[in-house]
């Protein structure tokens, strides 16, 4: 009740003031940006970007504070709750949209936010150990054909879980499911030989790609990987309809004013559309594709019907109301 009431007032003041004004003079104290994962993802990664950033042109402090558990839900939940005044923000990926298919949620994915911008997004390579004699996706589809249900696909919660679920639904092949702590640990049981098969996250998996340690088949793309060059596309591979793409974005609680929102799009917009942060990101293995908050309203219900989809037709657990 409270935070409505300082919602409305805010918003009240918002309305009497020229725009230009508000902006003006924001910030006047620091910002906190809430990163709802641990300390070391891309999430964490990109998000202490934009702060070095906003703090650097801002003139104030942006205090990254990493807010871990139930796939993002607590720590975007402290944040759809703050006062919308814009100094708390809160860092957004895909599994905003898949939550509410699979859990009761306490907000409403809907309108608890308003995004500020997406800053683009990681890319999934799937890949298996490299001691295996599976060197295609043609190998990889024979090889599930011949022992269905005995691969296994390491995968984790969330965005991981519904990746793994659609692949398996357009390759017309059963596999393995095993669901992991984190994306990490997946990963890290492929490169140990405790697992065969991972969509691995292109930013983490790049460096153990290039050691050996992961054998890549394919990008989830609808190009080819400047950095990978030599794997298919999983269109080229025969995989067809395969898009899963786990986005970023910077967001602020519903009813944070809209010329605090639009100064926050054109900074951090210009931050990551620089010459010299496109190599960086290309080279981390992100794809840089930003959306405001005009767009973001009409992909959220678009997402969420889509995975929605994916765990009918895969058997996922969904939420009860």
């Amino acid at each position: 009740m409270f935070r409505r009431l300082v919602g409305a007032l805010i918003a009240s003041i918002a309305v009497l003031l020229p725009a230009g004004a508000l902006a003006q003079g924001y910030p006047a104290k620091p910002i906190r940006l809430i990163v709802p994962f641990s300390p070391g993802g891309t999430n964490d990664i990109l998000g202490r970007m934009v702060a070095i950033h906003l703090s650097e042109t801002l003139g104030q402090h942006v205090i990254v504070d990493n807010r871990p558990g139930h796939q993002g839900i607590i720590g975007t939940n402290l944040g759809a709750t703050a006062t919308p005044d814009g100094y708390t923000l809160v860092m957004i990926s895909s599994a905003y949209t898949m939550n509410p298919v699979t859990t009761k949620m306490p907000y409403d994915t809907l309108t608890a936010l308003v995004f500020i911008a997406r800053i683009g997004a990681s890319f999934l390579i799937v890949s298996v150990n490299p001691t295996l004699h599976i060197n295609s996706i043609s190998d990889l589809l024979a090889e599930a054909q011949r022992r269905p249900g005995e691969l296994a696909l390491a995968s984790s919660g969330g965005f991981m879980q519904f990746a793994s679920a659609l692949f398996q639904s357009v390759s017309h092949r059963k596999f393995n499911i095993v669901l992991y702590k984190g994306g990490a640990p997946a990963m890290m049981d492929v490169i140990g030989g405790y697992a065969q098969v991972h969509l691995a996250v292109s930013v983490p998996a790049l460096p153990h790609l290039r050691a050996g340690r992961l054998k890549g088949l394919a990008v989830a793309l609808p190009k080819r990987s400047e950095l990978l060059p030599d794997l298919p596309t999983l269109d080229e591979a025969g995989i067809k309809g395969y898009e899963a793409q786990n986005w970023y974005a910077v967001a602020a609680p519903a009813g944070t004013p809209r010329a605090i929102v639009r100064k926050l799009n054109n900074e951090i917009a210009r931050f990551f559309t620089s010459p010299e942060m496109q190599k960086k990101m290309t080279a981390m293995g992100a794809v840089i594709n930003i959306e405001g908050p005009d767009q973001m309203r009409k992909i959220i219900p678009a997402e969420i019907k889509k995975w929605t989809k994916v765990a009918i037709e895969a058997g996922i657990p969904r939420a009860t109301k």
